[in-house]
């Protein structure tokens, strides 16, 4: 299930709220500039679908996005605990970091855990099945696929050269509560 934990920075072992109802996720975060959303595919996906027929199934909602906010390119990024670098790949955003452009993720299978630092709160998104997030460019943030990671994700972007992680060298990432298998 889907779910938003709200932290002040200086209490990761005391969460202001825990929302899991997808209005209430979605306000919260809009109110701090994040767009988060929920798509239904407009054609079944069997597992281990192609880049095409994955981004097929949900071609209206990416049209659509493209059209809004100017993405021009789409991929999709799968990842399963088999992968022989899931360490490595996890460590690679577990430190906080800032992009110069939009981070879009739409989960198609699985899961991950996007945490957004922004102002003085901490918010941890467990972003599901159906689950889109948008986090704005420049916003401080860092994600976590878990020890086991499995997910499917459709990606979006302005500049691909552009989604490069700017660590910030903050150590806060450390003190939050990671995402478990």
């Amino acid at each position: 299930m889907s779910s938003l934990t709200v932290y002040h920075e200086s209490s990761p072992d005391l969460p202001n709220k825990v929302l899991t109802h997808l209005d209430d996720i979605a306000s919260t975060l809009a109110s701090v500039g994040v767009r988060f959303e929920r798509w239904e595919a407009s054609a079944p996906i069997a597992p281990g679908a192609s880049q095409d027929e994955v981004i097929t199934a949900y071609r209206p909602q990416i049209d659509r996005l493209m059209r809004e906010q100017g993405y021009v390119t789409v991929d999709v990024v799968s990842l399963n605990s088999d992968h022989p670098q899931k360490a490595e790949l996890r460590a690679k955003f577990l430190d906080e970091h800032r992009h110069g452009e939009d981070e879009v993720r739409f989960f198609v299978a699985g899961r991950g855990l996007f945490t957004l630092h922004i102002d003085d709160y901490v918010y941890a998104v467990l972003c599901e099945k159906n689950d889109l997030i948008s986090v704005p460019a420049g916003t401080r943030h860092w994600f976590d696929m878990g020890e086991h990671p499995h997910f499917v994700a459709i990606r979006l972007f302005n500049n691909p050269e552009g989604w490069v992680a700017n660590f910030t060298g903050d150590e806060i990432a450390k003190r939050f509560p990671q995402l478990e298998d």
